[in-house]
């Protein structure tokens, strides 16, 4: 590991360079480049994901560190480590201070891999417009957790309203093994569903998704019952024309199917690490047009996946735009009646 402490960007491109040489081998045949935006508190969360992530997908692995952005001096502090811990992937984590915070792109683009995919991950709550954040107008793929929003349900219904063909997030990743238990049920009958029931909190994001693909795939409205006694999605229940109906009931890391007229099974269902989660988005670069459909129907929104997948850059500085709100509030409050 080579550390960089108070360094520029050009000082950081010519370590990872020597870096590379030394290591040789290890370095070679990267399929894409993974931008992940994380919170100081979850860099090794974020780290430990990439890394098993990685074991699928050799990459370039940029982690973005912003702090500070009213700091005076501007400051660049870099970790440079290919191969070793973090498995075959070259890593470089860039902490960044005061105003160069906000151009974090100056620092990270020099890093990218030439002629591979782009990939960000925001291991924290995105922007509201993804279009405000250059690491992400540059990606092919954008990939966001609406689970770590104050109000995931609220997070999911924006990122809907900013999808561009690319987005996806991992509440998406979370209900596959779900859908493939569903999808799989239906293997051995033509009968037309007629109503589905989701049973989860109502706070849960990865059950906005499964009512919006059941709706979508199904023709349906799915009924959303609030169990917020627990801790994520619990069953979905469909009802057939032919009076059939199937259930899937989560039991710990297993799923009880029960069918009309068949015994009951037990089917994996087991919840996944993060990165297994994170390598399975990693696999598709182009858009997922499935998932787009189901976050337009969990947000009431139709036609996503034909906007345009070409984002443009909008320069937002959020201090300015702190100071600004703080000074309204101020005037508010001394105006305020006694």
């Amino acid at each position: 590991m080579i550390g960089l402490w108070d360094t520029t960007g050009n000082e950081v491109v010519k370590a990872l360079a020597a870096e590379r040489r030394s290591a040789g081998g290890v370095a070679s045949g990267m399929a894409l480049t993974l931008i992940v935006v994380v919170d100081e508190k979850r860099v090794r969360e974020a780290e430990a994901a990439a890394t098993i992530a990685a074991a699928a997908h050799p990459c370039r692995l940029l982690v973005v560190v912003r702090s500070d952005v009213e700091r005076e001096h501007n400051r660049l502090d870099a970790e440079i480590v290919v191969g070793g811990r973090l498995g075959p992937c070259e890593a470089v984590v860039t902490r960044m201070y005061g105003r160069l915070a906000l151009h974090a792109e100056s620092v990270v683009m020099p890093l990218l891999v030439p002629d591979v995919p782009v990939v960000t991950w925001w291991h924290a709550e995105p922007p509201e417009e993804i279009a405000t954040d250059f690491l992400g107008v540059v990606a092919d793929r954008r990939i966001t957790d609406a689970a770590q929003a104050a109000d995931p349900i609220e997070a999911l219904r924006q990122r809907a309203r900013d999808y561009a063909p690319g987005d996806t997030d991992l509440a998406w990743s979370r209900i596959t093994p779900w859908r493939t238990l569903v999808a799989g049920a239906f293997d051995t009958t033509q009968a037309r569903v007629t109503e589905a029931t989701v049973v989860a909190p109502r706070t849960d994001p990865t059950a906005a998704l499964m009512c919006g693909w059941l709706g979508g795939r199904l023709g349906i409205e799915p009924r959303w019952e609030h169990a917020d006694d627990q801790p994520r999605m619990r069953e979905v229940q469909l009802r057939c024309a032919n009076g059939d109906e199937l259930t899937l009931t989560r039991e710990d890391s297993t799923a009880k199917f029960r069918r009309t007229g068949q015994a009951d099974r037990d089917l994996p269902l087991v919840r996944r690490p993060l990165g297994d989660e994170l390598a399975e988005e990693l696999r598709r670069l182009d858009a997922d047009q499935v998932y787009a459909e189901a976050l337009g129907a969990a947000a009431g929104l139709s036609g996503l996946d034909d906007r345009p997948a070409q984002r443009v850059h909008v320069w937002k500085d959020p201090a300015t735009a702190r100071r600004a709100e703080a000074g309204v509030t101020t005037h508010a409050s001394t105006n305020a009646p006694s």
